[in-house]
């Protein structure tokens, strides 16, 4: 009886080779990001390092400046204009809710129920960033002139009263005060509110909607359990981008208010080239950062969310 021949063993395979990618392969997305990075340190870091350097000089535009060390410089100007400085978080605070308050509605509409009409919504949304801000700001001095018809509505309404004791207007008058500072700020910086918004809602699942209608949730509960805290990545990034450059602006203030309504930009923009003490407006500016930053950062954490639009 035989038995069959085993068969030899399988050569064994030489295993394919591993494709390591070249040096110059991994160094292309650093040299995607040179570019953004250059731009940062130009146009950014090395301002905020000059920025740093002026705000400790001490001198005068005819005998120059020199660095010192003088860091009394910055209490001394936050205690000098601590008013502004308060004014304009006010400012810009009241701004912020009065633009979340008008931007968040007219959002949802444009997201949920435009229609056809969306794009030519948001085409109007936009429309006023095609003249210049000062032009828009100017405009404003028109509409709230105290022969205008918006002073005579409030006047008739007595509106004005109430503003009035407020301390947002003085009498019947609307321009040179609070409010009119206020009005122009909402109205300047109310596309930066209302298009991150719209970013966030548009990408709201509207299946979700109708999961909670079949659960028996009023609309009212559907907004509050389900449509506002998908939303928060768009109130956060539509209130940062309205907070933030408010609280520097100076061409409001400037054009529609008066010495008593002054904020930290009209000091700044003044110091600067008015008052030419640069060290001081070098210094205000450095405060006015820091302040910022530090209610962002508090805000973002309070919000609970860093998912930005």
């Amino acid at each position: 009886m035989t038995t069959a021949t085993e068969a030899p063993p399988a050569p064994p395979q030489a295993e394919p080779p591993v494709h390591r990618p070249s040096v110059r392969r991994k160094l292309v997305p650093y040299w995607l990001l040179l570019p953004g990075i250059l731009w940062l340190l130009v146009f950014f870091v090395l301002p905020m390092v000059y920025q740093a350097s002026t705000s400790v000089q001490t001198g005068s535009l005819e005998q120059g400046f020199e660095v010192t060390w003088h860091f009394q410089t910055y209490w001394d100007a936050f205690t000098e204009y601590l008013p502004q400085f308060l004014r304009s978080l006010l400012y810009a605070g009241t701004a912020t809710v009065l633009c979340l308050l008008l931007g968040y509605p007219l959002a949802y509409l444009i997201a949920f129920r435009a229609g056809r009409w969306r794009n030519l919504l948001l085409i109007l949304v936009i429309a006023p960033f095609f003249t210049s801000f000062l032009i828009r700001t100017l405009a404003w001095k028109t509409i709230l002139a105290d022969d205008s018809v918006v002073v005579d509505v409030l006047n008739t309404l007595h509106l004005l009263d109430v503003t009035s004791w407020l301390g947002m207007t003085e009498g019947d008058r609307v321009l040179a005060t609070p409010l009119a500072v206020v009005c122009g700020l909402t109205y300047n910086f109310l596309p930066f509110m209302i298009l991150p918004l719209y970013t966030s809602l548009e990408r709201i699942d509207t299946r979700l909607h109708e999961a909670a209608g079949d659960l028996y949730a009023t609309p009212a509960t559907t907004f509050r359990k389900v449509t506002f805290p998908l939303s928060m990545p768009g109130v956060v990034s539509g209130t940062l981008l309205t907070f933030i450059p408010a609280s520097g602006d100076y061409v409001n203030a400037e054009l529609l208010g008066s010495t008593d309504t002054r904020m930290i930009g009209n000091v700044i923009q003044s110091q600067y080239l008015r008052i030419l003490d640069y060290p001081t407006a070098a210094a205000l500016s450095l405060i006015l950062m820091a302040i910022v930053l530090i209610m962002v950062t508090v805000y973002i954490r309070r919000a609970g969310t860093e998912d930005l639009v």
